[in-house]
């Protein structure tokens, strides 16, 4: 009797974040192997610290827009069907002399019990979701989220906490404080800068704080990965998780930034226009950061304390970025319903293939594991429909949630995967033009071997075991080898030469696949 297994139980939550600039709201499922699948999203930006650094207070004006997203988003939650509500506030409901009175208004008009954190339990959440991300194992790693009201800063070794600090360079708050109104905005920026410096070597020991890896979450991290991703030529509304800055880059974008008046900035691609007149404080802080904690880049990850928030309440174990990435790969095809056998197979054919060709290819080191994959991710768009399923593999890749691959990786694996079938890379294809000449080799290598591997399971029935290879001046024969020995291979051989064009360009020989004798 065949066992069927019970589905996965999954929760829907919701979490909302009033912050000192930004209220955001995230649905979420959760289950113990499928991670957080996010349902719905909403941000608003009211900004509650709007003069909290003058006058220790909360506007009226700006308690009033809170208070409208907040009657919107707990709408949301009921028509999304959402069945526990956290809510947190950080630091400008927490040092406002009326923020007590903000969180009781709350409760008295939307039904909401919004707790206000402090800035350990801030920085404890956000650590909590880069920890869920990104593997933290091997020397120091440095996680900063630059707030409205508030940078947080957590040094851990080895993925455990050491030192956690709270400062008031909030994005906001600086900007007020230093640069607006201010004629000249390079000197303001200046003169920011060296007081940044200047509270950062009293309260930052190096011996504490030296970091071989600085991970930026919040928003002027991610809106500094979507403009240095503009101005690499890739497109700002990619997802930035994972994107590493240079110093240098910070360094270039702050200069230019910070020449241009709020309106010019606001036109500036990838940069969001609501933070147009806060960016240059939030990119200040980092640079001095950058420097003071002597790392070279930054990595931005585009998950903060909502969905730390989200992990907290499922109970979820904080760290599963020590999970093997191919676990990650597999469960994001199995949520996709791929049909697990014929990819697992595709999968050996494609890196026995790749194994015999590394002489003819010379592929580069990171190539085998983009082709495993991509070929365990090849058939996830079949979950919208089998017709250019190709094509919707390409999607559902770039906005996958918890692949454990950088921008670069995840542009790579689903190009790869969105060219498994009918035409292969060309430069009409307007992604893959403007894709580094380099990357369009790797590309047309491993699309090569993966269309070739998908053919020789055409009918998912796993009947080649391995293949053969033969290869002269003029001519590459792959021989089929059948799992059984009564196994007739002629349906396979025809799938894998039909789509052997790709590989035969990418040899300059002849390519034939027969079955062997």
């Amino acid at each position: 009797m065949t066992v069927v297994p019970l589905p996965e139980r999954r929760e829907r939550l919701a979490a909302i974040d009033v912050g000192s600039n930004s209220i955001r709201l995230l649905v979420a499922e959760y289950g113990p192997h499928s991670g957080l699948s996010v349902i719905d999203e909403i941000k608003e930006q009211p900004r509650l610290a709007a003069g909290v650094a003058q006058t220790g207070r909360l506007d009226p004006a700006a308690m009033d827009r809170a208070l409208e997203a907040l009657t919107r988003m707990q709408g949301v939650c009921e028509r999304r069907g959402v069945t526990r509500i956290a809510a947190v506030a950080t630091a400008a409901v927490r040092e406002a002399t009326n923020g007590e009175a903000f969180v009781a208004r709350v409760r008295a008009d939307t039904g909401l019990g919004l707790r206000i954190i402090d800035a350990g339990t801030e920085a404890a959440l956000s650590y909590r979701s880069v920890a869920h991300h990104f593997p933290l194992e091997g020397g120091r790693t440095v996680v900063a989220d630059i707030g409205g009201g508030s940078l947080e800063l957590i040094s851990a070794v080895d993925g455990l906490i050491e030192h956690t600090l709270s400062l008031p360079f909030g994005a906001v708050r600086l900007t007020e404080l230093h640069l607006g109104g201010k004629p000249e905005q390079r000197v303001a920026v200046r003169k920011l800068r060296e007081y940044a410096r200047r509270q950062f070597r009293r309260k930052l020991p190096m011996r504490d704080w030296t970091a071989g890896t600085l991970i930026g979450s919040g928003g002027s991290f991610t809106n500094l990965g979507r403009m240095v991703a503009a101005r690499r030529g890739l497109s700002p509304a990619d997802p930035v998780h994972g994107t590493t800055v240079s110093i240098a880059e910070v360094e270039h974008l702050l200069d230019w930034l910070a020449s241009l008046s709020p309106e010019k900035r606001a036109q500036v691609e990838g940069l969001n226009p609501q933070r147009a007149d806060i960016i240059v404080a939030g990119l200040a802080v980092t640079a001095e950061l950058l420097e003071r904690i002597e790392a070279r880049e930054v990595k931005i990850s585009a998950f903060g304390l909502r969905e730390g928030l989200l992990l907290e309440m499922a109970g979820a174990d904080a760290s599963p970025a020590a999970v093997e990435p191919l676990r990650l790969i597999r469960e994001f095809a199995e949520r996709c319903h791929s049909d697990r056998r014929h990819v697992e197979h595709v999968r050996l054919l494609a890196l026995n293939l790749f194994d015999l060709l590394v002489d003819v290819l010379d592929p580069g080191a990171e190539e085998r594991a983009l082709l495993e994959a991509a070929a365990l991710l090849h058939d996830v768009g079949q979950l919208v429909s089998y017709r250019a399923h190709h094509k919707h593999s390409y999607q559902l890749i770039m906005h996958g949630e918890r692949l454990p691959f950088s921008p670069r990786e995840r542009q790579l694996v689903a190009l790869i995967s969105r060219y498994h079938r009918r035409r292969g890379p060309r430069k009409k294809h307007r992604v893959f033009r403007g894709m580094p000449r380099e990357d369009q080799a790797i590309i047309r290598r491993l699309a090569g071997i993966l269309r070739i591997a998908e053919g020789l399971d055409r009918g998912h029935t796993a009947s080649v075991e391995k293949v053969a290879l033969e290869v002269c001046p003029t001519r590459v024969t792959i021989r089929a080898v059948p799992r059984f020995s009564e196994a007739d291979l002629a349906l396979e051989c025809w799938g894998a030469t039909e789509q052997a064009d790709v590989l035969t360009r990418v040899v300059a020989r002849k390519v034939v696949i027969e079955p062997a004798v």
